[in-house]
Protein backbone atom coordinates (compact mmCIF):
# COMPACT_ATOMS: atom_id res chain seq x y z
CA UNK A 1 0.00 0.00 0.00
CA UNK A 2 2.87 2.35 0.86
CA UNK A 3 4.53 1.65 -2.48
CA UNK A 4 1.24 2.38 -4.29
CA UNK A 5 0.92 5.75 -2.49
CA UNK A 6 4.50 6.64 -3.40
CA UNK A 7 3.84 5.69 -7.04
CA UNK A 8 0.66 7.78 -7.21
CA UNK A 9 2.36 10.79 -5.61
CA UNK A 10 5.29 10.49 -7.99
CA UNK A 11 2.99 10.19 -11.00
CA UNK A 12 0.99 13.24 -9.93
CA UNK A 13 4.16 15.25 -9.45
CA UNK A 14 5.46 14.18 -12.86
CA UNK A 15 2.15 15.12 -14.51
CA UNK A 16 2.12 18.53 -12.83
CA UNK A 17 5.75 19.14 -13.76
CA UNK A 18 5.13 18.12 -17.38
CA UNK A 19 2.00 20.31 -17.58
CA UNK A 20 3.82 23.32 -16.14
CA UNK A 21 6.78 22.83 -18.46
CA UNK A 22 4.50 22.52 -21.48
CA UNK A 23 2.55 25.61 -20.45
CA UNK A 24 5.76 27.64 -20.18
CA UNK A 25 5.91 27.56 -23.97
CA UNK A 26 2.27 28.60 -24.30
CA UNK A 27 1.20 30.12 -26.60
CA UNK A 28 3.29 28.92 -29.50
CA UNK A 29 0.72 29.74 -32.19
CA UNK A 30 -2.30 32.05 -32.73
CA UNK A 31 -5.27 31.82 -30.36
CA UNK A 32 -8.79 31.61 -31.72
CA UNK A 33 -11.24 33.80 -29.77
CA UNK A 34 -14.81 32.81 -30.66
CA UNK A 35 -17.51 35.45 -30.34
CA UNK A 36 -20.86 33.60 -30.41
CA UNK A 37 -22.72 36.48 -32.04
CA UNK A 38 -22.56 38.39 -35.31
CA UNK A 39 -20.06 41.19 -35.82
CA UNK A 40 -20.99 44.63 -34.60
CA UNK A 41 -22.48 43.77 -31.20
CA UNK A 42 -21.18 44.25 -27.68
CA UNK A 43 -19.33 40.96 -27.51
CA UNK A 44 -17.58 41.68 -30.80
CA UNK A 45 -16.49 45.16 -29.72
CA UNK A 46 -15.16 43.97 -26.36
CA UNK A 47 -13.44 40.89 -27.80
CA UNK A 48 -11.60 42.88 -30.47
CA UNK A 49 -10.51 45.57 -28.02
CA UNK A 50 -9.32 43.15 -25.35
CA UNK A 51 -7.99 40.61 -27.85
CA UNK A 52 -5.62 43.15 -29.40
CA UNK A 53 -4.07 43.84 -26.00
CA UNK A 54 -3.87 40.12 -25.18
CA UNK A 55 -1.98 39.53 -28.41
CA UNK A 56 0.69 41.97 -27.28
CA UNK A 57 0.98 40.31 -23.86
CA UNK A 58 1.02 36.76 -25.20
CA UNK A 59 3.23 37.38 -28.21
CA UNK A 60 0.81 35.62 -30.57
CA UNK A 61 -2.14 36.86 -32.66
CA UNK A 62 -5.59 36.59 -31.10
CA UNK A 63 -7.96 35.95 -33.99
CA UNK A 64 -11.59 36.93 -33.47
CA UNK A 65 -14.05 34.50 -35.04
CA UNK A 66 -17.75 35.44 -35.12
CA UNK A 67 -19.98 32.35 -34.98
CA UNK A 68 -23.52 33.53 -34.34
CA UNK A 69 -26.76 31.60 -34.10
CA UNK A 70 -29.09 29.94 -31.59
CA UNK A 71 -28.66 32.69 -29.01
CA UNK A 72 -24.91 32.12 -28.84
CA UNK A 73 -25.17 28.35 -28.44
CA UNK A 74 -23.46 27.53 -31.75
CA UNK A 75 -20.33 29.51 -30.97
CA UNK A 76 -20.02 28.33 -27.38
CA UNK A 77 -20.60 24.74 -28.45
CA UNK A 78 -17.56 25.09 -30.71
CA UNK A 79 -15.58 26.25 -27.67
CA UNK A 80 -16.82 23.34 -25.55
CA UNK A 81 -15.81 20.82 -28.24
CA UNK A 82 -12.39 22.33 -29.00
CA UNK A 83 -9.14 20.74 -27.88
CA UNK A 84 -8.32 21.58 -24.27
CA UNK A 85 -4.99 23.19 -25.13
CA UNK A 86 -5.76 26.91 -24.70
CA UNK A 87 -5.76 27.74 -28.39
CA UNK A 88 -9.54 28.16 -28.55
CA UNK A 89 -11.43 30.36 -26.12
CA UNK A 90 -14.81 32.02 -26.32
CA UNK A 91 -16.76 34.92 -24.92
CA UNK A 92 -19.51 33.51 -22.78
CA UNK A 93 -22.21 35.64 -21.23
CA UNK A 94 -25.11 35.69 -18.83
CA UNK A 95 -27.18 34.28 -21.70
CA UNK A 96 -24.98 31.48 -23.04
CA UNK A 97 -23.56 30.32 -19.71
CA UNK A 98 -26.52 30.80 -17.38
CA UNK A 99 -29.86 31.38 -19.12
CA UNK A 100 -29.88 29.46 -22.41
CA UNK A 101 -29.92 25.91 -20.98
CA UNK A 102 -33.21 26.74 -19.26
CA UNK A 103 -35.02 28.07 -22.33
CA UNK A 104 -33.67 26.07 -25.29
CA UNK A 105 -35.09 22.57 -25.61
CA UNK A 106 -31.74 21.32 -26.86
CA UNK A 107 -28.63 23.01 -25.52
CA UNK A 108 -25.55 21.14 -26.76
CA UNK A 109 -23.46 21.85 -23.65
CA UNK A 110 -23.72 22.14 -19.89
CA UNK A 111 -22.16 25.46 -18.79
CA UNK A 112 -21.52 24.06 -15.33
CA UNK A 113 -19.10 21.36 -16.46
CA UNK A 114 -18.20 21.75 -20.17
CA UNK A 115 -16.04 24.88 -19.83
CA UNK A 116 -12.97 26.13 -18.03
CA UNK A 117 -13.67 29.59 -16.64
CA UNK A 118 -10.79 32.01 -17.28
CA UNK A 119 -11.79 35.57 -16.33
CA UNK A 120 -14.75 37.87 -16.09
CA UNK A 121 -14.63 40.70 -18.63
CA UNK A 122 -17.23 43.02 -17.14
CA UNK A 123 -20.80 44.20 -17.46
CA UNK A 124 -22.74 45.80 -20.25
CA UNK A 125 -25.75 48.08 -20.18
CA UNK A 126 -29.07 47.28 -21.81
CA UNK A 127 -31.04 50.20 -23.17
CA UNK A 128 -34.77 50.43 -23.90
CA UNK A 129 -35.02 52.46 -27.07
CA UNK A 130 -37.49 53.48 -29.77
CA UNK A 131 -37.45 54.89 -33.25
CA UNK A 132 -37.85 58.70 -32.90
CA UNK A 133 -40.92 58.59 -35.14
CA UNK A 134 -42.68 56.37 -32.59
CA UNK A 135 -44.89 58.68 -30.49
CA UNK A 136 -43.48 57.98 -27.01
CA UNK A 137 -40.74 59.84 -25.17
CA UNK A 138 -40.80 58.21 -21.73
CA UNK A 139 -41.28 54.79 -20.17
CA UNK A 140 -44.59 55.97 -18.72
CA UNK A 141 -45.84 56.90 -22.18
CA UNK A 142 -44.65 53.57 -23.56
CA UNK A 143 -46.55 51.67 -20.88
CA UNK A 144 -49.66 53.74 -21.56
CA UNK A 145 -49.32 52.85 -25.24
CA UNK A 146 -48.83 49.15 -24.39
CA UNK A 147 -51.96 49.04 -22.27
CA UNK A 148 -53.95 50.46 -25.16
CA UNK A 149 -52.31 48.11 -27.66
CA UNK A 150 -51.84 44.69 -26.01
CA UNK A 151 -49.52 42.45 -27.99
CA UNK A 152 -47.34 45.35 -29.16
CA UNK A 153 -44.00 44.03 -30.41
CA UNK A 154 -40.58 44.62 -28.93
CA UNK A 155 -37.42 43.36 -30.58
CA UNK A 156 -34.08 42.10 -29.30
CA UNK A 157 -30.84 40.75 -30.71
CA UNK A 158 -31.97 37.19 -30.09
CA UNK A 159 -34.09 34.77 -28.12
CA UNK A 160 -32.47 33.82 -24.84
CA UNK A 161 -30.21 36.87 -24.75
CA UNK A 162 -29.97 39.19 -21.76
CA UNK A 163 -32.01 41.68 -23.83
CA UNK A 164 -34.78 39.09 -24.09
CA UNK A 165 -34.60 38.63 -20.33
CA UNK A 166 -34.85 42.42 -19.92
CA UNK A 167 -37.99 42.46 -22.06
CA UNK A 168 -39.59 39.60 -20.16
CA UNK A 169 -39.00 41.29 -16.81
CA UNK A 170 -40.26 44.59 -18.22
CA UNK A 171 -43.54 42.95 -19.22
CA UNK A 172 -43.82 41.07 -15.92
CA UNK A 173 -43.14 44.03 -13.65
CA UNK A 174 -45.29 46.49 -15.62
CA UNK A 175 -48.09 43.94 -16.08
CA UNK A 176 -48.28 44.68 -19.80
CA UNK A 177 -48.67 42.30 -22.74
CA UNK A 178 -45.92 42.25 -25.39
CA UNK A 179 -44.86 40.10 -28.34
CA UNK A 180 -41.16 39.29 -28.61
CA UNK A 181 -39.53 39.54 -32.06
CA UNK A 182 -35.95 38.16 -31.92
CA UNK A 183 -33.25 39.00 -34.46
CA UNK A 184 -29.96 37.30 -35.17
CA UNK A 185 -27.74 39.92 -33.60
CA UNK A 186 -27.71 43.66 -32.95
CA UNK A 187 -26.78 44.68 -36.48
CA UNK A 188 -29.94 43.43 -38.25
CA UNK A 189 -32.05 44.60 -35.31
CA UNK A 190 -30.64 48.12 -35.49
CA UNK A 191 -31.03 48.23 -39.27
CA UNK A 192 -34.77 47.64 -38.90
CA UNK A 193 -35.10 49.90 -35.87
CA UNK A 194 -33.40 52.75 -37.72
CA UNK A 195 -35.52 52.05 -40.79
CA UNK A 196 -38.79 52.15 -38.88
CA UNK A 197 -39.69 48.49 -39.40
CA UNK A 198 -39.30 48.08 -35.63
CA UNK A 199 -40.63 50.56 -33.07
CA UNK A 200 -39.38 49.30 -29.69
CA UNK A 201 -36.21 47.41 -28.79
CA UNK A 202 -34.00 46.28 -25.94
CA UNK A 203 -30.37 46.25 -27.03
CA UNK A 204 -26.90 46.28 -25.54
CA UNK A 205 -25.81 49.89 -25.27
CA UNK A 206 -22.41 49.66 -27.03
CA UNK A 207 -24.10 48.70 -30.31
CA UNK A 208 -26.84 51.34 -30.04
CA UNK A 209 -24.92 54.20 -28.47
CA UNK A 210 -23.63 55.87 -31.69
CA UNK A 211 -27.18 56.00 -33.08
CA UNK A 212 -28.57 57.39 -29.82
CA UNK A 213 -25.88 60.05 -29.71
CA UNK A 214 -26.64 60.97 -33.33
CA UNK A 215 -30.35 61.37 -32.53
CA UNK A 216 -31.34 58.49 -34.79
CA UNK A 217 -32.72 56.49 -31.86
CA UNK A 218 -34.39 57.64 -28.64
CA UNK A 219 -33.26 56.03 -25.36
CA UNK A 220 -36.05 55.76 -22.78
CA UNK A 221 -34.22 54.00 -19.94
CA UNK A 222 -31.30 51.76 -19.06
CA UNK A 223 -31.89 48.40 -17.42
CA UNK A 224 -29.17 48.38 -14.75
CA UNK A 225 -29.27 49.63 -11.19
CA UNK A 226 -27.32 52.79 -12.04
CA UNK A 227 -27.34 55.27 -14.88
CA UNK A 228 -24.77 54.75 -17.61
CA UNK A 229 -21.89 57.26 -17.69
CA UNK A 230 -22.33 57.22 -21.47
CA UNK A 231 -25.97 58.37 -21.11
CA UNK A 232 -26.10 60.37 -17.87
CA UNK A 233 -29.45 61.99 -18.70
CA UNK A 234 -31.24 58.70 -19.36
CA UNK A 235 -32.98 57.27 -16.26
CA UNK A 236 -32.76 53.76 -14.97
CA UNK A 237 -35.87 51.65 -15.34
CA UNK A 238 -36.40 51.92 -11.57
CA UNK A 239 -36.25 55.72 -11.79
CA UNK A 240 -38.66 55.61 -14.72
CA UNK A 241 -41.35 53.87 -12.70
CA UNK A 242 -40.41 50.20 -12.20
CA UNK A 243 -38.76 50.04 -8.75
CA UNK A 244 -36.62 46.96 -8.25
CA UNK A 245 -36.04 46.41 -11.97
CA UNK A 246 -32.39 45.51 -12.61
CA UNK A 247 -30.86 43.52 -15.47
CA UNK A 248 -27.11 43.85 -15.90
CA UNK A 249 -25.52 41.39 -18.34
CA UNK A 250 -22.06 40.05 -17.59
CA UNK A 251 -19.46 38.60 -19.95
CA UNK A 252 -16.52 36.30 -19.40
CA UNK A 253 -13.90 34.27 -21.24
CA UNK A 254 -14.09 30.48 -21.15
CA UNK A 255 -12.12 27.64 -22.66
CA UNK A 256 -13.03 23.96 -23.04
CA UNK A 257 -13.24 21.86 -19.88
CA UNK A 258 -9.94 20.42 -18.74
CA UNK A 259 -7.60 23.29 -19.60
CA UNK A 260 -4.28 22.90 -17.74
CA UNK A 261 -4.17 25.18 -14.72
CA UNK A 262 -1.00 26.85 -15.94
CA UNK A 263 -2.66 27.71 -19.28
CA UNK A 264 -5.71 29.12 -17.49
CA UNK A 265 -3.41 31.27 -15.37
CA UNK A 266 -1.46 32.50 -18.42
CA UNK A 267 -4.66 33.53 -20.19
CA UNK A 268 -6.10 35.03 -17.03
CA UNK A 269 -2.99 37.15 -16.50
CA UNK A 270 -3.24 38.50 -20.06
CA UNK A 271 -6.93 39.33 -19.64
CA UNK A 272 -6.45 41.02 -16.28
CA UNK A 273 -3.63 43.14 -17.74
CA UNK A 274 -5.79 44.15 -20.70
CA UNK A 275 -8.70 45.21 -18.52
CA UNK A 276 -6.38 47.18 -16.22
CA UNK A 277 -4.96 49.23 -19.11
CA UNK A 278 -6.35 52.79 -18.77
CA UNK A 279 -6.73 53.14 -22.55
CA UNK A 280 -8.75 49.91 -22.75
CA UNK A 281 -10.88 50.87 -19.74
CA UNK A 282 -11.64 54.30 -21.19
CA UNK A 283 -12.50 52.94 -24.64
CA UNK A 284 -14.89 50.34 -23.24
CA UNK A 285 -16.46 52.77 -20.76
CA UNK A 286 -17.18 55.27 -23.51
CA UNK A 287 -18.94 52.49 -25.39
CA UNK A 288 -21.20 51.72 -22.43
CA UNK A 289 -19.29 48.70 -21.11
CA UNK A 290 -17.93 48.44 -17.56
CA UNK A 291 -14.71 46.39 -17.60
CA UNK A 292 -14.06 44.13 -14.61
CA UNK A 293 -11.67 41.18 -14.40
CA UNK A 294 -11.72 38.28 -11.95
CA UNK A 295 -9.96 35.09 -11.04
CA UNK A 296 -10.99 31.91 -12.81
CA UNK A 297 -12.58 30.64 -9.60
CA UNK A 298 -14.66 33.81 -9.22
CA UNK A 299 -16.04 33.49 -12.75
CA UNK A 300 -16.90 29.84 -12.18
CA UNK A 301 -18.72 30.69 -8.94
CA UNK A 302 -20.67 33.46 -10.71
CA UNK A 303 -21.63 31.06 -13.50
CA UNK A 304 -23.03 28.51 -11.05
CA UNK A 305 -24.97 31.14 -9.05
CA UNK A 306 -26.48 32.73 -12.16
CA UNK A 307 -27.37 29.36 -13.65
CA UNK A 308 -29.58 28.66 -10.64
CA UNK A 309 -31.01 32.20 -10.37
CA UNK A 310 -31.95 32.56 -14.02
CA UNK A 311 -33.35 29.07 -14.16
CA UNK A 312 -36.00 30.19 -11.67
CA UNK A 313 -36.70 33.37 -13.70
CA UNK A 314 -37.04 31.45 -16.97
CA UNK A 315 -39.38 28.92 -15.41
CA UNK A 316 -41.66 31.54 -13.87
CA UNK A 317 -41.79 33.52 -17.14
CA UNK A 318 -42.25 30.40 -19.31
CA UNK A 319 -39.32 31.50 -21.49
CA UNK A 320 -38.93 28.95 -24.27
CA UNK A 321 -36.96 28.96 -27.52
CA UNK A 322 -36.27 26.33 -30.13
Amino acid sequence: MANRRIFMATAALALATTSAAWAQGFPAKPIRFIVPYTAGGTTDLVARTVGAHMAQSLGQPVIIENRGGAGGNIGMDAVAKAAADGYTVGMGAISTNALNPHIYRKTPFDPRKDFSAISLLGNSTIVLEVNPAFPVKTVAQLLEHARKHPGEAYSTAGAGTSMHLAGVLFAQMSKTDWSHVPYKGSTPLLNDLLGGQVNVAFDNLPASLPHIQAGKLRALAVAGSQRSPALPNVPTMAEAGLPGYDVEPWFGVYGPAGLPAAVVQRLNTALVAALADPAIKDKLALAGFTPRSSSAAELQALTLREYERLGAVAKSAHMVSE
